[in-house]
């Protein structure tokens, strides 16, 4: 096989991976009176599009969406189906391909310079605020209160754990790509 097909399959089985580890993470959740339950998504997301790079994130984001837009119970607490997105929670859940759209176009424009490494972590949590906006407008129709309202209920509570989520994953994705191209393994080419 040669080297461009071997690259091809790497990818797919990385966002596959990535699809699973946002699923599984996914599944740890506290519920919340607001049904809006505190998970790991976000930081499995960010960690995607790190990883992976705008493409590979985005694919992999996309992959998590669909498999629980269409009844596979991926969603937090084990629910999935196309009323979890028009719920809710749905403006967070399909924000999260955005955040990882961001994440991963961070991750390709990185640098080893401090500046590169803020403009990462920059772009991540400007997908972070658009995954809260379309998370806290959704949530302010569904529920029929002020956007301002929904902020206040949806997104200011979550903002602290959100942040440092962002930036531990992408502390975390610097590392594992950085030893795995060491061993050899990581020969993905973020888009």
């Amino acid at each position: 096989m040669n080297d461009q097909k071997k690259n091809k399959t790497k990818q797919i089985v990385l966002i596959g991976l990535m699809s699973a580890i946002i699923a599984v993470l996914s599944q740890l959740a506290i519920p919340l009176p607001t049904h809006v339950p505190v998970t790991l998504q976000t930081f499995a997301i960010a960690l995607a599009g790190y990883f992976l790079g705008w493409k590979g994130g985005t694919a992999a984001a996309l992959v998590y969406v669909l498999l629980g837009a269409v009844g596979v119970p991926v969603f937090a607490n084990w629910s999935g189906g196309f009323g979890i997105i028009t719920g809710y929670t749905g403006g967070f859940i399909y924000g999260f391909i955005i955040m990882a759209f961001l994440c991963g176009l961070g991750a390709k424009l990185c640098s080893v310079k401090l500046s590169g490494k803020i403009v990462a972590i920059a772009l991540g949590i400007a997908g972070l605020a658009c995954d809260h906006l379309l998370g806290a407008v959704q949530y302010a129709v569904i529920a029929n209160i002020s956007i301002g309202k929904s902020f206040l209920l949806v997104s200011v509570p979550y903002i602290v754990k959100d942040v440092i989520s962002v930036v531990a994953a992408y502390l975390i994705s610097v590392e594992v790509v950085s030893r795995l191209a060491k061993t050899g393994c990581y020969a993905y080419k973020k888009a």
